[in-house]
């Protein structure tokens, strides 16, 4: 019997170390994750900061880039020149598409920005019964080897709930993918109505 209690003590153990480390491990990616992205926006962040003028020519790169395009309205939002950012990125969908981006590169999920990510639909679905209705974005996904996920194909990503007032970079509070969610198993559809009922609904 002793044996046994012991067994299950080292089995314990084992899982406790493995979780501290899980732990740690992720801290330190996510604080290096969190240094690079500043990094990507550190030129646009200085002359803002130190109110040297800047032009929507100056912004254009980091509105383009898909990885800082969320970053950069925020700053330019922080100094009361939102004005500058250009008009073809002022849109929920490429907020929507730079928020989903900016998810996936976490190490919990993708630990990577997708090579490749195309809008697919808006999915609406009746938030109360009540025509209070909710929008979910809907995004299709894909990277390239060496990567885990490339074998798979493209994966599924949904960024919401959205409501009829939402401006394009209001922040959305159920973004998420399954990666394992790819177009051949699931609808855009069927994933948007599960990130509402799975994510959304249980916040």
């Amino acid at each position: 019997m002793e044996v046994v209690f012991i067994i299950i003590g080292l089995i314990v153990l084992a899982i406790a170390v493995f979780a501290v480390y899980r732990l740690v491990t992720v801290k330190r990616q996510n604080n290096k994750l969190n240094a690079e992205r500043f990094d990507r926006v550190k030129e646009l962040y200085d002359k803002l900061e130190s109110g040297q003028e800047i032009t929507e020519n100056d912004v254009l790169p980091f509105a383009k880039n898909i990885l800082t395009r969320q970053t950069a309205f925020q700053l330019l939002s922080d100094h009361d020149k939102t004005n500058l950012f250009p008009n073809e990125f002022n849109n929920l969908i490429s907020g929507a598409e730079s928020n989903l981006a900016n998810w996936l590169e976490f190490p919990t999920e993708l630990d990577a920005c997708p090579d490749e990510i195309e809008h697919i639909k808006r999915v609406t679905f009746d938030f109360d019964g009540q025509n209070n209705f909710v929008h979910y974005q809907v995004f299709k996904c894909r990277v390239n080897e060496p990567h885990w996920a490339a074998k798979d194909g493209w994966f599924l990503g949904v960024v919401g709930p959205y409501f009829d007032d939402s401006k394009p970079y209001d922040f959305p509070q159920a973004t998420f993918s399954r990666i394992s969610s790819t177009i051949d198993k699931v609808t855009p559809d069927e994933e948007a109505k599960w990130v509402h009922e799975n994510i959304s609904m249980r916040r």
